[in-house]
């Protein structure tokens, strides 16, 4: 097996809302080209560890690089900058990742363009997500599955350091799930980094890392 790279190390990350410590010394490494799975019940601390790897929210105590980068202190301009140049983010609500009056290969277009990318890879990430017979259709005529795939390749586009989306599939039903679980496969496979939230089994048994929390702790 290759040695893969490490696009996201974090150590110590420690998130507290006042008293209470939703996550506390958390140690990961994020492998480049896999799809990572935070997994826990909910209150575990899954979506305060992805705001912190996305940079939404600053981390307490302790440090999050990005491609070597240490990223943790950095005012919330700078972050911001970052996640538009270098990330992908992909929220839980299929409606709330769109935008609205775009079809479904515009919104790449316009997520290359704020990348700075050249939006060469639009269709062929239209096609790895089952879409390109829906590329002129905008989001009111896509099923909720549908709208999460093309946010997904959406958030691909331009070839970003990492991809997180917060429990992508629980919106959708089983089958929108499985399709949208073989789209971030066929991303994973063209080395796209994906990091995603999750309690949901199937997405757990699809991937290549899990990260367990439990109470805001990593289990060993």
């Amino acid at each position: 097996m290759p040695v893969r790279e490490i696009a996201v190390r974090c150590r110590g990350i420690g998130v507290d809302y006042g008293a209470v410590h939703a996550l506390r010394d958390v140690d990961v490494d994020v492998l480049r080209g896999r799809l990572t799975v935070i997994a826990g019940p909910s209150g575990s601390g899954k979506s305060s560890m992805l705001r912190a790897l996305a940079g939404l929210e600053r981390a307490t105590r302790g440090t999050i690089e990005l491609d070597g980068v240490d990223v943790t202190r950095w005012r919330p301009s700078r972050r911001r900058r970052l996640r538009r140049r270098a990330m992908g983010v992909v929220l839980q609500e299929p409606s709330h990742n769109l935008l609205p009056y775009l079809t479904a290969r515009e919104q790449l277009v316009l997520a290359a363009r704020m990348r700075n990318a050249t939006g060469d890879d639009v269709d062929e990430l239209l096609d790895i997500v089952g879409l390109a017979d829906r590329a002129d259709n905008v989001p009111a005529e896509l099923s909720g599955g549908e709208q999460q795939r093309v946010a997904f390749a959406a958030a691909a586009v331009g070839t970003p350091s990492i991809v997180l989306a917060d429990e992508p599939t629980a919106a959708l039903d089983a089958i929108a799930g499985e399709r949208l679980l073989d789209a971030m496969r066929d991303l994973t496979r063209r080395g796209t980094t994906i990091v995603v939230t999750s309690h949901d089994l199937a997405v757990i048994d699809a991937a290549d890392d899990v990260v367990r929390l439990r109470d805001g702790v990593l289990q060993r």
